[in-house]
């Protein structure tokens, strides 16, 4: 049976035995008739052009785990935010793990999204919000829909702000030969309040896992939403991640995506614009090596005026491995004034590594200020023999260079553990000490 075959007759069971809203019910259907009709994204597809999953969708994975995985304290530690103060919502194999995690309804809710799925309390919240800017016409989104169930779910209320940051983990254990995970997140803030939150998804053990992850995320007027995707997997896992952003007026939303490492990395960034005076901020840092393949595919809808979005994407790539960026930004004919800009810029370390980058302008309006840039380079030969001439060896100076280079990404970082942890990761993944920190 091929994987598809099998994800859609799974379906039947896996509906039976959830007591789910009614509204959510249906949308799960429809999701379903949707990814039935598409079938997986293929590089025909124009979006896809640079990435094929036939490696992944070919094989058969697990879609449940059968055993319930144990994971102590101490065996997961290093992937937490130990130094700070956080809640917590933490998954192992797609099941929510109550003694690693730290939730709340004190004040806002930091809690699981099968309790708003199926709770009468979160009715009013659930029909407003579930699904509603996730687009179906995305076949893994439609997917995941027909099979959301388990994940985060913040509501931030009115004129609060979380006094920690959330971090969102979801581990897979490897007690499955291969397994497949479709976690579903929902974030609420509403009018005048702030959330800060990390996101991490981790392999413990090398064997074969993909994430298809979806997440809505809606910033109300006057909010701020911080967000941090932390992608440093072992090479056996992939992951493809969706994540929608709608924005009411004069709102921020700032999404940092590290992507270090794993087998397969998609990252599906969609912004959407609702009122006047939003600023729109994506930033990231790719660091590849081996035969890694990451692919960012962005998007900023600006739909009225008097908006701004940045994006700045650098990557680094060594060995065989391979990026992309198709980064688009639509401005609609009624979004006068609107300050859009994007820029990609990449380095390759070795001849066998590639990049592709297409930025995209689609522009209606007349007075606007625009700009989109791309850069495929190598490594500046002066300033590495510069560096080397002050005595510095040249793979120490290849660091300092590189580092410099996503600088200006990592400066942004408005955590400070969080900042001198990618730090490390980096100084990590160069094989050097840098002999600072942020």
């Amino acid at each position: 049976m091929e994987f598809k075959e099998k994800l859609i007759s799974s379906y039947l069971a896996f509906e039976g035995d959830l007591d789910l809203l009614d509204s959510v019910h249906q949308t799960r259907a429809k999701a379903l008739r949707v990814f039935e009709k598409k079938g997986f994204p293929t590089k025909k597809d124009e979006s896809w052009k640079y990435t094929s999953l036939n490696a992944l969708v070919n094989a058969d994975y697990a879609l449940f785990p059968r055993s319930e995985a144990s994971i102590e304290l101490k065996d997961v530690k290093k992937y937490f935010l130990y130094d700070t103060d956080t809640y917590k919502v933490i998954f192992i194999d797609g099941v929510y793990s109550p003694f690693l995690s730290n939730t709340t309804h004190d004040g806002l809710d930091v809690c699981l999204m099968s309790a708003a799925l199926t709770k009468p309390k979160y009715r009013n919240l659930i029909n407003t919000y579930f699904n509603k800017i996730a687009s179906l016409e995305e076949s893994l989104t439609a997917l995941n829909t027909s099979y959301s169930k388990e994940g985060a779910f913040v509501y931030i209320p009115k004129k609060t702000v979380a006094e920690k940051p959330i971090e969102i983990i979801h581990f897979a254990s490897g007690e499955e030969h291969s397994l497949w995970l479709q976690p579903r997140n929902l974030i609420v803030v509403d009018k005048n309040s702030q959330v800060q939150i990390i996101e991490r998804h981790q392999s413990l053990k090398d064997h074969p896992v993909v994430t298809n992850s979806v997440t809505e995320v809606y910033v109300h007027e006057e909010a701020f939403v911080d967000y941090y995707k932390l992608q440093n997997d072992l090479t056996s896992a992939s992951l493809i991640d969706n994540t929608y952003i709608q924005q009411a007026k004069n709102s921020h939303a700032s999404v940092h995506t590290f992507s270090l490492g794993g087998k397969l990395v998609r990252n599906n960034l969609r912004y959407y614009h609702t009122g006047q005076r939003i600023l729109s901020t994506l930033k990231g840092v790719t660091i590849l090596e081996g035969k890694q393949h990451v692919d960012h595919s962005t998007m900023v809808h600006h739909s009225h005026p008097n908006c701004e979005s940045h994006q700045d994407y650098k990557g680094i790539f060594s060995e065989r491995s391979e990026g992309v960026f198709n980064g688009q930004i639509l401005v609609e004919k009624i979004a006068q004034k609107t300050n859009a800009f994007q820029q990609n810029n990449n380095v390759l370390l070795d001849d066998k590594a590639t990049v592709n980058s297409k930025p995209q302008l689609e522009i209606y309006a007349d007075d606007v200020k625009c700009s989109h840039g791309c850069t495929i380079g190598q490594m500046d030969e002066e300033a590495l023999f510069y560096l080397q001439s002050r005595g510095i060896p040249k793979k120490e100076a290849k660091a300092l260079m590189t580092y410099a280079f996503a600088n200006n990404v990592l400066e942004s970082v408005q955590l400070p553990s969080l900042k001198k942890r990618i730090n490390g990761q980096i100084a990590s993944k160069l094989g050097v000490n840098l002999g600072f920190e942020l």
